[in-house]
């Protein structure tokens, strides 16, 4: 048993480095969510075992399908009432269109990414697979200030018309008196350095967070803000800004959850003085009435995925807000005719996202979300969810706006002079 741990652990850690390389910046996008999931289940396994043996008469190494009892425990773990949610993959019966979308129909700008390839040589792997798949410019998201910044930045200096940088924020000394002058000379450090934007900002309801700098109980429409989202907008540099996250994580882990597949992964029930989804809305709301000239994109439809109507509203009361689809493609295409006519009507507020790293299979999946009327398919090792997906049919037009010609315009901003 002892060995089986041991073996265990040096794959997960060898997988882990495998996928962080050389740069340990801890982001959340370096572990790939399949890969936890299979090690995951490999380690409750293991841990089941000393149960195992303490409960039964069986000896382990008696345990085999010889044995009437051992055939018996094999019989029930194949039966429908065994089953976990976690290992549930349903194959689609119908017989029905399939699309295959190998490139996107127009140029793509990825608004909403992380610096996942750490070598030269995996460098020029994402330029082969953003070549192949369509996407004319990537814009990597550090969520970093310093020397991580300048180190992340240099590495991707080879290809400045397929890649551009975003910083973070510092946010060292948020809890002291005098903050705020020394946060704003470094974010004027890095746009000199070569950021054009700042994100992946996120505050998921117990503070915000850049990257490894963290002020806890400091939300996004606290006083102390205030100069670094007024030089952002003097300085022409977007905000990417991730507040809360999918409803499914704020409810009960139990069988009224219909997304508790990925839900349960990423739980916040259990964290009881955060601040919810809805009142991270309003923050956000103040927030974006606080600083009209600053420019703010909400990551990933700002959480309300469920409530794009809600989001609908936003756009309405504030024009200096946007939005990324990056990594919410399984929680709206299970409603594609509300989402399709959202995208419809919001189409000049919305920008295309990934999220996701940079494999071509992962671009293609949201291609055929975005594109084709297909239904009734599943992504589960892509997304995490049970639940099947549809297309939505996107206009021409609006697959332009949402492509290319809505980031476009937010990258030709200039600084105020």
């Amino acid at each position: 048993m002892t060995q089986l741990l041991i073996s265990l652990n040096v794959y997960v850690q060898g997988d882990c480095r495998e996928l962080r390389g050389s740069n340990d910046m801890p982001t959340k996008n370096e572990v790939n969510r399949r890969l936890f999931l299979k090690w995951a289940n490999l380690l409750g396994l293991a841990a089941w075992f000393p149960a195992a043996a303490e409960s039964s008469p069986i000896p382990l190494q008696a345990a085999n399908p010889a044995h009437p009892a051992a055939a018996s425990q094999a019989k029930q773990l194949g039966s429908p009432e065994t089953i976990l949610l976690k290992d549930y993959r349903p194959k689609s019966i119908y017989k029905i269109p399939v699309t295959e979308v190998p490139k996107a129909k127009f140029p793509i700008i990825d608004m909403h990414s992380h610096p996942y390839a750490k070598t030269a040589q995996q460098i020029d792997e994402w330029i082969r697979n953003m070549d192949e798949v369509g996407v004319q410019k990537t814009i990597i998201l550090t969520m970093a200030t310093g020397k991580e910044f300048d180190d992340i930045y240099r590495k991707y200096s080879k290809y400045p018309d397929r890649f551009e940088m975003w910083c973070g924020f510092d946010l060292s000394g948020y809890n002291q008196p005098g903050f705020g002058p020394a946060a704003v000379k470094e974010l004027e450090r890095c746009r000199q350095a070569g950021a054009r934007g700042v994100g992946e900002i996120h505050d998921k309801g117990d503070g915000l967070v850049s990257g490894k700098s963290k002020a806890p109980g400091m939300h996004p429409d606290d006083p102390r803000m205030d100069a670094l989202f007024e030089r952002c907008s003097e300085l022409g540099m977007p905000i990417s800004l991730h507040v809360a996250d999918p409803i499914w994580m704020y409810q009960k882990m139990d069988k009224t959850n219909d997304g508790l597949m990925n839900a349960y992964l990423w739980r916040l029930d259990n964290k009881p003085n955060i601040v919810n989804l809805s009142g991270m809305i309003d923050i956000f709301d103040r927030t974006l009435s606080r600083h009209r000239r600053t420019t703010f994109i909400a990551c990933h439809f700002a959480n309300l995925d469920y409530d794009l109507a809600r989001l609908g509203q936003m756009f309405e009361r504030n024009p200096n807000l946007y939005a990324d689809i990056s990594a919410r493609y399984a929680e709206t295409a299970p409603i594609p005719r509300f989402a399709s006519k959202f995208y419809e009507k919001y189409a000049e507020r919305l920008v295309y996202g990934t999220d996701m790293g940079f494999d071509k299979p992962m671009y293609r999946v949201t291609f055929r979300i975005l594109e084709s009327l297909d239904e009734h398919f599943y992504e589960i090792e892509q997304f995490d969810y049970h639940w099947s997906l549809n297309g939505f049919g996107l206009s021409d037009d609006t697959l332009k706006q949402v492509y290319h010609v809505n980031a476009a315009k937010l990258l030709a901003a200039k600084p105020i002079q």
